[in-house]
């Protein structure tokens, strides 16, 4: 049996502000449109949460059945340890999608009940990214699914939630949100590159290779600053979004100075203060 501490690690805790952060930033976006509603993005909050809980558990679980994580650095595996059951781990994961989904009802029932389209469209994507006979996340998608999901769904989804309409500046924040959470999964597949090829895993990382994976993180934490410039124009409180730009330099000092293996796991963590960072600066700066 698991310990508690071992699910929690089992959660993949540094994962964790790719699904908070898009919330924060949306709800910045409906307080700047005059009309954000506090319970809704607590709401959205929710949701976001147990789903990307519900995402580790589901790749823990398709992946430690397929065998691919028994020998992987980083975070602890529960089913490829041999921590916990396969069929625990899959519990956990199903039980996670259940409590987004039934939140997520709640939030269509009061705006619009499209949102259960998008909703499941979000747990199938969770699933099949690891789960199924051919998932998509071994098939060099993962990154696409994680910009598409963890940027523009849940950014203007957001918005939507609260305001009930679609403004551009929700499209424009959402854009450099999803960049920074490819970021995440970027740096997570380059630590995996040996043994994701060994086991027939071709993530976007394997695809690219070694070198071009490390300029690929670098892009994606750079080029969000880069929309803080373009939005400064119409929105000149986002220029505080800047103030997180130092916060770029160690994990990318780390990725671009060739670290691999146990020495690319602090980048995790480091790449997920920046998001945090980022998206609470935005947030306030649309805000405003």
């Amino acid at each position: 049996m698991a310990t508690l501490s071992q699910w929690v690690a089992g959660s993949r805790p540094r994962t964790l502000p790719a699904s908070l952060v898009p919330v924060v930033v949306g709800t910045g976006v409906a307080a700047g449109e005059g009309g954000a509603v506090w319970w809704r993005a607590l709401l959205a909050a929710f949701v976001a949460l147990v789903l990307q809980i519900g995402v580790n558990y589901s790749n823990d679980y398709s992946d430690g059945v397929r065998g691919t994580d028994e020998d992987r650095v980083g975070p602890l595996r529960l089913v490829g340890s041999k921590a916990a059951p396969p069929k625990q781990v899959l519990a956990a994961a199903l039980g996670s999608f259940l409590a987004a989904a039934v939140a997520g009802l709640v939030l269509a029932a009061v705006t619009t009940w499209w949102l259960l389209l998008v909703g499941a469209l979000a747990i199938l994507a969770a699933w099949f990214y690891t789960g199924g006979s051919t998932p998509y996340g071994y098939r060099a998608l993962g990154e696409v699914s994680v910009f598409v999901f963890f940027g523009l769904v849940a950014v203007v989804g957001t918005v939507y939630v609260q305001v009930e309409a679609l403004p551009w500046v929700a499209w424009a924040a959402a854009v450099p949100i999803g960049l920074l959470a490819c970021g995440l999964l970027v740096a997570n597949n380059l630590r995996d590159i040996p043994t994701d090829r060994e086991s027939g895993k071709r993530t976007l990382a394997v695809l690219l290779g070694d070198p071009w994976t490390r300029i690929l993180y670098a892009a994606c934490t750079a080029l969000p600053f880069m929309f803080v410039l373009a939005l400064a124009a119409p929105r000149p409180w986002v220029l505080i979004t800047l103030l997180a730009a130092p916060l770029t330099l160690p994990p990318t000092q780390k990725v671009l100075g060739g670290a691999t293996g146990a020495d690319l796991v602090p980048v995790l963590g480091e790449t997920g203060r920046l998001q945090i960072a980022y998206g609470v600066l935005l947030a306030v700066g649309l805000a405003l």
